[in-house]
């Protein structure tokens, strides 16, 4: 079957403590060069990889983290989200968590799954580490700068708007809600995951990611 380059319209999603309206956004995210449609069902293998932002940030620890030495040769799962989340956030970071369930623990010593807070001024290591605990201790968190957070974002064709109040005095967070599986070969993002995909999705392709086979 031929190579199909599609356009991928990644979603941004407002989150908010007391509503779910977020801001217009006049600058349109970029989008990514893929094999195939997009499908919740599945991850989506993309023609043309990403490459790991060179970021160091802090982790739950209070400690610096240098994201591509951390996790470089194993499969690393990333995405950008923030614990006050009220829907999304939870139920992608609990997918992958049950998706992670069942492998070994070899194959737990070659997965990192790090999620990278989008509202670092409320996220602070003790809190974002308290929130990833509730999902799987093994979750890497981090939280840092915010412009530097969102130009890492950005690179990965992930939206991210600052936080801002409502009217209503909620906090609103608008953020890119995909998911990037980098490889343990060559530390590229070649697989990504859209709003939606299933814990059963993370649990078939999480073996394959790790021994280095794109689903």
């Amino acid at each position: 079957m031929p190579t199909l380059a599609l356009g991928l319209a990644l979603a941004l999603t407002a989150c908010g403590t007391d509503t779910d309206a977020g801001p217009d956004v006049s600058e349109e995210p970029p989008a990514a060069s893929v094999e195939g449609a997009a499908d919740r069902d599945r991850g989506t293998v993309l023609d043309t990889p990403f490459t790991k932002p060179d970021l160091v940030l802090t982790d739950t620890d209070g400690e610096p983290y240098d994201l591509r030495a951390e996790t470089a040769g194993t499969a690393t799962l990333l995405y950008f989200g923030y614990t006050h989340c009220p829907d999304i956030c939870p139920l992608t970071m609990s997918n992958i968590a049950v998706g992670a369930r069942d492998l070994t623990a070899e194959q737990r010593e070659n997965l990192r799954v790090v999620m990278i807070t989008s509202d670092p001024e409320r996220d602070t290591p003790e809190s974002l580490g308290e929130w990833l605990r509730g999902q799987d201790p093994e979750f890497v968190g981090l939280t840092g700068d915010f412009e530097e957070i969102r130009e890492a974002a950005r690179s990965l064709g992930v939206y991210i708007e600052e936080p801002y109040e409502d009217e209503d005095g909620g906090i609103v967070s608008s953020h890119g809600t995909q998911v990037i599986a980098f490889m343990p070969d060559d530390d590229l993002g070649r697989v990504l995951y859209t709003e939606g995909v299933t814990h059963e999705t993370f649990e078939r392709d999480l073996p394959k990611l790790i021994a280095g086979e794109l689903p």
